[in-house]
């Protein structure tokens, strides 16, 4: 008897390493960089989270190509820990280009592969493929700024490229920033026909609550410039949830969001039209799933959920609704994201694809 139970011992333990191991789970596997300016040397950084239960370790990382650098989190990553893989590519030459960056880490007996994509162009002169939004003579690479999935402490930066198409010296600044909000431009002055960028950091210890804030922040094109909506840059900020306190009955019996769909796309609609579609949430976790935050990201948008706790096994219906005559006005990617409490899922984005009928 006592033998039986000493091997049934062993047996357990065998199976209790063998289901112990570090997971690498990427926010992005793929990265589309658009246009990028003949050589002007990109930055692709890759965050990932290790979502097992032993340490993560990378041992190496390569490129497809000797045009790309590559670095990584070198220590060891704890489980829940983060780290990240950068790649800088050179643009040197001037086309098409497809990129990859192999993981060769203890959670997996492959190599993890990892893509970005675009198109290299010598348009340095108007900036319209590089930098395709335009304020006034001042030219950016993106209209909107966003900061997803942050954890409190962290300190995050944002970078948009900046262009300067006037005849006249031009400072890139933006202006009402929120306290939580920092900027610099690099360099500080930007010549005739000349491009540099503007680096926005997030200090998350400043945020005034978990979940989702919302706010503007507006470029200033000249000397004494004023704010309005035709300088207007939308800013989001995704603080996710504490986890920390979680009991192991808590991390052992998680809540689980499933979606329907994560991208809806609506035929097109005229001026004064609005169109619904529905995504069905289901809790396929095993305690009670709560929608503790959800906020739109324009005003073409409008969305209804009548629940927003659900128990295992049930689901909701989310409607979300395109407004026609607000679609000429939006700015930034149309999209719906909630906050919950499934600590592998805590925030989740819709997005939606929606246009006005051309007459």
């Amino acid at each position: 008897m006592k033998r039986i139970l000493f091997l049934f011992n062993i047996l357990f333990a065998v199976v209790l390493v063998a289901q112990a191991q570090p997971k690498i789970t990427f926010d992005k596997n793929v990265q589309e960089l658009g246009y990028v300016l003949w050589r002007n040397p990109m930055t692709i950084t890759y965050n990932f989270t290790n979502t097992g239960d032993k340490p993560l370790v990378i041992s190496k990382v390569t490129s497809s190509c000797g045009c790309t650098e590559v670095d990584w989190t070198k220590s060891p990553i704890p489980a829940g820990g983060k780290g990240t893989v950068t790649a800088v590519f050179d643009a040197e030459a001037i086309g098409h280009f497809y990129k990859e960056v192999g993981i060769y880490c203890n959670a997996s007996y492959r190599p993890i592969y990892l893509e970005f994509n675009g198109e290299v162009t010598a348009d340095a002169r108007n900036y319209s493929f590089t930098h395709p939004f335009g304020f006034g003579a001042i030219r950016l690479d993106k209209d909107e700024i966003e900061f997803k999935d942050v954890n409190k402490g962290d300190h995050p930066e944002f970078s948009i490229l900046v262009a300067n198409t006037s005849n006249k010296a031009y400072s890139p600044v933006l202006m009402h920033l929120p306290p939580y909000l920092s900027a610099k431009a690099v360099p500080e002055v930007l010549g005739r026909g000349k491009n540099g960028k503007i680096i926005v950091t997030l200090d998350t210890e400043k945020l005034p609550k978990f979940g989702i804030t919302r706010t503007s922040v507006y470029l200033s094109r000249y000397p004494g410039d004023k704010v309005g909506s035709d300088n207007e840059i939308p800013v989001s900020t995704v603080l996710l949830p504490d986890f920390s306190g979680l009991t192991e009955q808590q991390k052992n019996n998680p809540p689980q969001i499933s979606l329907s769909t994560t991208q809806l796309e609506f035929p097109p609609l005229k001026p004064k039209q609005k169109k619904s579609q529905n995504v069905i949430i289901t809790n396929t976790g095993k305690t009670d799933l709560v929608i503790q935050d959800m906020q739109v990201f324009n005003i073409a948008l409008a969305v209804n959920l009548k629940k927003t706790v659900l128990k295992p096994g049930e689901s909701a219906k989310l409607k979300i609704t395109v407004l026609g005559e607000n679609l000429s006005r939006v700015k930034g990617t149309p999209r719906v994201l909630m906050i919950t409490n499934d600590p592998n899922k805590p925030s989740v984005t819709i997005r939606v694809k929606a246009k006005i009928v051309q007459p």
